[in-house]
């Protein structure tokens, strides 16, 4: 144990961001280990690592009694006393041990302990990176595209993770070395490092890019209240300003469409629907059945409207496989039934 080792303990909590108090403690237990495996199991010992003083020591205990029965743990009264006199029966006495034999042991021992550390606290670091930006937007670069599962495997500045075909937008395709964006879903641990869900269809994802993309979201003057999606297609988005003045449907979509452009070139032309959200729950189904126009909207219940639309809006107020009510009920969460003015029901 040299200066050469404590600058290895600072390179390594610089670089890979493991710190020093971890791994000293994993040494510490390990050279514990190699005193234990080299005088016995029974034997008492204390390990101190010193990063200040760059210094490393390892001491034996043993405790004062007055018939010695275990020479590995005991010491007798008077040769207690011949060390200090104020040794006394019960008191541990503690011996700095410096044999040769045991330094090439425990300098094999900590090399295994600091390498299976290393591994164990990359993992750890890793896992708190990644759990710190759970639920949000991270950029990765295209390391490998499996072609026959379509799962493509990443490079983050945390590590490697997989991005599934199953969260990918449809249709989109990737090359090695493309620069992507993707929402980290879930962090679950596990023994051999984070397994960590990647996901590009999440309405996490959506309202992500939202927050990234339009300032006066990101300046917390334009709330996001919901998000529904059928990722590849459409999504729609129920925003509301907490400033009058701010019109929250129009800082989204920008001057010319410009703000919003972005966001729908990263998802890679699928519709957005911005809905203004309102605490009316007839106003907000109104508008969560935009691009179609309600002529009526009236609740029944808590969780149930009946709306009422123009002949020909019918069919767009459905959507085509009756995608557009359906993103409706789930942005707001209130069943909808849909019938066209002067007919009876429609659906």
């Amino acid at each position: 144990m040299n200066k050469e080792f404590f600058v290895a303990l600072q390179l390594l909590e610089r670089e890979k961001g493991i710190p020093q108090e971890y791994m000293i403690e994993k040494i510490e237990a390990g050279l514990v280990s190699a005193f234990k495996k080299e005088y016995g199991s029974n034997t008492n010992v204390r390990v101190n690592i010193d990063p200040v003083e760059e210094d490393v020591r390892v001491y034996q205990q043993k405790e004062v009694v007055e018939v010695v029965e275990d020479p590995g743990t005991q010491i007798s009264l008077a040769d207690a006393k011949a060390i200090s006199k104020r040794n006394t029966l019960g008191k541990i006495v503690e011996f700095e041990v410096k044999p040769k034999n045991f330094r090439r042991l425990s300098a094999g021992i900590a090399k295994n302990v600091i390498v299976q550390g290393i591994r164990e606290g990359e993992h750890k670091a890793m896992q708190e990176a990644y759990e710190s930006k759970r639920e949000e937007i991270i950029t990765a670069v295209v390391d490998k595209v499996d072609y026959v599962t379509g799962a493509v495997v990443l490079i983050t500045e945390n590590g490697r993770a997989v991005l599934p075909r199953s969260e990918q937008i449809p249709g989109e395709s990737f090359r090695v070395g493309d620069r992507i964006k993707v929402y980290i879903q879930e962090v679950n641990r596990e023994m051999r490092g984070p397994i960590v869900t990647l996901s590009r269809v999440h309405p996490g994802f959506v309202r992500r890019m939202f927050e990234l993309e339009i300032p006066e979201i990101t300046d917390g003057v334009v709330m996001i209240k919901n998000v529904s999606r059928e990722a590849g297609s459409r999504s729609k988005i129920a925003v509301y300003s907490r400033d009058e003045n701010v019109d929250a449907v129009g800082a989204c979509i920008g001057s010319h469409g410009m703000r919003i452009e972005s966001i729908l070139s990263e998802l890679g032309g699928e519709k957005v629907d911005i809905v203004k959200y309102s605490e009316v729950p007839e106003e907000f189904v109104a508008a969560a059945l935009s691009p179609a126009t309600v002529l009526d909207a009236e609740m029944d219940g808590e969780r149930f409207c009946r709306v009422t639309v123009a002949p020909e809006q019918l069919s767009l107020a459905i959507g085509k496989e009756g995608q557009n009510v359906r993103l409706a009920v789930r942005l707001t969460g209130i069943k909808i039934d849909i019938t066209a003015e002067g007919l009876e029901k429609s659906r």
